[in-house]
């Protein structure tokens, strides 16, 4: 049973409700384990398994240490093989602890049992290698097959341990599938044999099972454009359709893809789920179970379930079994038809007895599911004009908070994404850059994190199957990496991975049977050891619903009151709001195993993006020689910052890894300048940061000079351009000037100007200026410009056409470039100028787009700047006029004059 996330207050009676009736049913506190939450180990906090080689490995330390620590990486022989420093982090929220970051992504070298060591405290012991993530992502859909409902699980497939009977099919005390009525009166009974068990009871729910069976095949369907579909292939599951010439995911999805079909009533609508009417006790293995079976009442949500999935099966089965894609699609068809003409049949809330509600009364995002399947499927008219007429269309309802089964707009957009279609470029490319400006939002977020875990939430708190929100939230983050190519984005899959696998305040690995502290005591009625010694654990691959803050449950809330978001966690069968396993939250742990295992094998994107600037230094511990040098650090999202050079004046006179430096060998009564540049793991220096003025113990003799002012550009060419900038004063007299083109000094001259010469077109430049004194001292560097130069010209031809759609004092311009040349186009810039001075851009996508004035400039993404002859491309932006809104007159791309279209 899963609580609406929607509405969790109201959801927290309903709980209370119904744990009381689990305790009635059998449900006790195990034996011994009372009062608080176990202890959660090391301080130390690691992924318990293996970090992927050339992929960052970073743990998280707990200490309240004010300064940076050491750690030493062991291999298993207890060897130091690596030693750094940590970066402290201070507080964190979410866990209430004071944490550092140990980053020792420069160790690569494969092997067994490493340990990490700070402060006398030591890790888990874990692997370098990609090795596990290549099994874990075939145990995580081997869940499914012990999941289902209507066959026997045999130990040829999952061992003696786990095999057991087929559940539901009418064999006493089973009261079984094959002829269910309706709850309510309906004239009909249906045979809903198969599916799979949606969590730890043996309700069989069609919202749940519809995310989950989507998300498989999805899975399935992402490798086939973007992945290694082999590694999904026939003979890699072990289930009784193995090598019958389908791919195994295909077969596991059936089961349930058959079931959701076998839901749908006679007119098209789809029942809500069939469970049992009263509450089971634990432990009841599935042909143990003597409870009644119902049909719950047909819904909305269930009928566009349905349709979705069916229509999504119907295109991957089209040349596997034709037949089934047909039994799919006619089933999709009417399922559709159906819904429109009863939009609002609600599950009720209250239907908590024996099985979960699943409550649903916004559809919209069903609806727009839905559609997307359909038209991608049939490409038909009628389902191509709901889909863009809805308000989610173009990832418009993406954000940060995930989406789950109540929340499925993401899948149509998922699906708009990665499957081929008819659609207009330019909106698939909108929906693939609001998918990636999601995942920077979440990145953002996690950034911040002492224990990165994409998860969003209005109060902070953490809620029932959080995992499986931040499992989906890691999917979003994968797509963001397939669509632009960029390593930060893979970098965020990996650290999902870590959280579910130890690196969180527990010390605790969410996936059973993968770490030295793995969940074992899965709420379930079958692997329920800790209730029966009979009975197993649960089998390896298996995702725990995780920490929920709310501690819906009486275990939960009488051993976990008062804990931080990611702590609210047990692993205990009792505890089933926190510790319940369903099929909805391992198809992301799933997707994002096969993608972590798949990207393993690939060398990480060139970072072609330096670190931010680090903050200027501050002064402390000032002496006749020496100073100790602070300042705030760099960022790097793509290769992390390896350290940083610290400047006296041009000099480099130091590197570290700190944030921190101690400058010594100075002389009395003198004035020093000091700034920091940083380096990213990928070589990549950052601008230097602002510079700290100092002065040792004493008067100085000489005082350095003041900063010039910040250089003017004028007379910019394709190659060259002319720096002039207000002259620096000093008590001794102005030597000259330093001119420096990002940290790189280019020239020295006595006067407030400079000619630059042998620069590229089209590129950007920046400028700063230093002038020194007649005793050698330098100033602080003066402000920075930038420059670009100019393009220049290209050869070949171009069209540009410029649709505007003008409202009010408001514009929507959708532009298409064609290069009608001859020759490639490898990268361009489009520049036209606006004839109202009242025309501003608020809003762009699918190009780099920059006005000033009335000039604008649009450059290509790294997806779309390659344009062979003949082909086009399309971007756009929203912007405002003042009552004139007149289409550019003239446009240049490269330099060159392009015919407007």
């Amino acid at each position: 049973m899963r609580l609406n996330r929607r509405d969790h207050r109201r959801w927290r009676k309903v709980a209370a409700t119904t744990a009381t009736a689990l305790l009635g049913a059998g449900l006790a506190v195990s034996p011994g384990l009372t009062g608080t939450a176990a202890a959660a180990g090391s301080t130390v906090k690691v992924n318990q398994v293996a970090y992927v080689p050339g992929v960052p490995k970073q743990a998280t330390v707990v200490t309240s240490a004010g300064t940076q620590q050491t750690w030493t990486l062991k291999n298993s022989a207890g060897a130091a093989v690596a030693t750094g420093q940590t970066t402290v982090k201070g507080a964190d929220a979410l866990s209430g602890d004071t944490v550092h970051t140990a980053d020792f992504s420069s160790y690569d070298t494969a092997g067994t049992g490493y340990t990490l060591s700070v402060g006398g405290e030591t890790s888990y012991p874990f692997d370098i290698s990609a090795d596990p993530l290549k099994k874990l992502r075939y145990d995580a859909l081997a869940f499914y097959y012990h999941q289902r409902s209507g066959i026997p699980i045999e130990a040829q497939h999952v061992g003696s341990a786990y095999a057991r009977p087929a559940g539901h099919l009418n064999v006493s005390p089973n009261q079984g599938d094959n002829n269910v009525p309706c709850r309510t009166s309906c004239g009909y009974t249906l045979d809903v044999r198969g599916g799979w068990y949606d969590a730890g009871d043996h309700g069989k729910y069609v919202v749940n099972g519809g995310i989950s069976a989507w998300q498989l095949l999805d899975e399935y369907e992402r490798a086939v454009s973007f992945g290694d579909k082999a590694a999904l292939g026939d003979g890699r599951l072990n289930i009784p359709e193995k090598s019958n010439g389908v791919p195994d995911i295909l077969d596991e999805a059936r089961w349930e893809v058959d079931f959701l079909l076998k839901m749908q009533a006679p007119g098209g609508l789809v029942h809500h789920k069939v469970a049992d009417a009263a509450w089971t006790g634990l432990p009841t293995i599935p042909h143990q179970d003597s409870q009644p079976r119902q049909l719950a009442p047909v819904s909305t949500a269930a009928t566009l379930n349905t349709a979705a999935v069916a229509a999504q099966c119907a295109r991957l089965w089209k040349t596997i079994d034709a037949a089934f894609a047909d039994r799919c699609l006619t089933a999709a068809e009417k399922a559709y038809t159906a819904a429109k003409a009863n939009p609002a049949l609600y599950a009720p809330a209250s239907d908590g007895t024996g099985s979960g509600p699943y409550n649903d009364n916004k559809v919209t995002d069903e609806f727009y599911w839905a559609a997307a399947e359909l038209y991608l499927t049939t490409g038909k008219s009628a389902y191509r004009s709901d889909l863009t007429g809805s308000p989610l269309y173009r990832g418009a309802g993406l954000s940060t908070r995930g989406f789950d089964w109540a929340e499925v707009g993401a899948l149509g957009d998922i699906s708009l994404a990665v499957v081929p279609s008819d659609l207009p470029a330019a909106d698939i490319a909108a929906t693939r850059s609001k998918i990636a400006s999601t995942a920077d939002g979440l990145l953002t977020q996690m950034a911040g994190q002492g224990y990165p875990a994409p998860f969003v939430s209005t109060d902070g708190a953490y809620y029932w199957g959080s995992n499986g929100i931040i499992g989906n939230n890691g999917v979003l983050l994968a797509l963001a990496h397939d669509f632009t190519g960029q390593a930060k984005y893979r970098n965020g899959v990996y650290a999902v991975m870590d959280y579910f696998l130890g690196r969180n305040p527990l010390n605790q690995s969410y996936v059973s049977g993968y770490g030295e502290q793995a969940m074992r005591n899965a709420h379930h009625r079958f692997w329920a050891n800790q209730l029966d010694g009979s009975l197993p654990i649960t089998p390896p691959g298996v995702l725990s619903g995780g920490p929920n803050s709310h501690l819906d449950d009486p275990t939960a809330a009488a051993r976990l009151s008062g804990c931080k978001p990611q702590k609210c966690y047990l692993d205990d069968i009792n505890a089933y709001s926190v510790n319940e396993v369903t099929v909805n939250w391992n198809a992301p742990l799933a997707w994002l195993a096969n993608w972590a295992a798949e990207k393993s094998g690939s060398a990480p994107p060139a970072d072609t993006t330096p670190p931010t600037v680090p903050g200027k230094p501050a002064a402390s511990a000032v002496t006749s020689t020496g100073v100790t040098l602070t300042w705030t650090a760099s960022a790097d999202q793509e290769s992390g910052v390896a350290g940083y050079d610290v400047y006296r004046g041009s000099t480099k006179i130091a590197s570290t890894t700190a944030g921190t430096y101690q400058v010594t060998g100075l002389t009395p009564e003198t004035s020093y300048t000091f700034s920091v540049v940083a380096r990213n793991g990928a070589g990549l220096a950052s601008e230097r940061s602002a510079g700290t003025e100092v002065t040792t113990s004493g008067t100085p003799a000489d005082t350095p000079p003041t900063a010039p002012g910040t250089p003017q550009a004028s007379g910019v060419t394709t190659t060259g351009l002319k720096l002039t900038w207000t002259a620096a004063t000093d008590d001794q007299g102005v030597a000259g000037y330093d001119v420096y083109q990002g940290s790189t000094k280019i020239a020295s001259t006595t006067a407030a100007t400079y000619q630059v010469t042998g620069l590229t077109p089209d590129t950007s430049y920046t400028f700063s200026v230093e002038a020194r004194d007649t005793a050698g001292q330098t100033s602080p560097r003066s402000g920075s410009v930038t420059v670009r130069t100019e393009a220049g010209s290209q050869t070949g031809t171009c069209k540009v056409t410029y649709a505007a759609n003008s409202w009010g004092n408001g514009m929507s311009v959708n532009v298409s470039l064609t290069n009608t040349g001859t020759s490639a186009v490898s990268g361009w810039t489009l520049k036209w100028a606006f004839g109202d001075p009242g025309q501003k851009i608020t809003q762009f996508w699918s190009a780099e787009v920059v006005q000033s004035g009335t000039d604008v400039t649009a450059r290509n993404l790294a997806w779309n700047g390659n344009l062979a002859p003949g082909q086009s491309t399309n971007f756009g932006f929203n912007g405002t006029h003042n009552g004139a809104n007149p289409s550019p007159a003239a446009f240049t791309v490269n330099g060159s004059a392009c015919v407007p279209g």
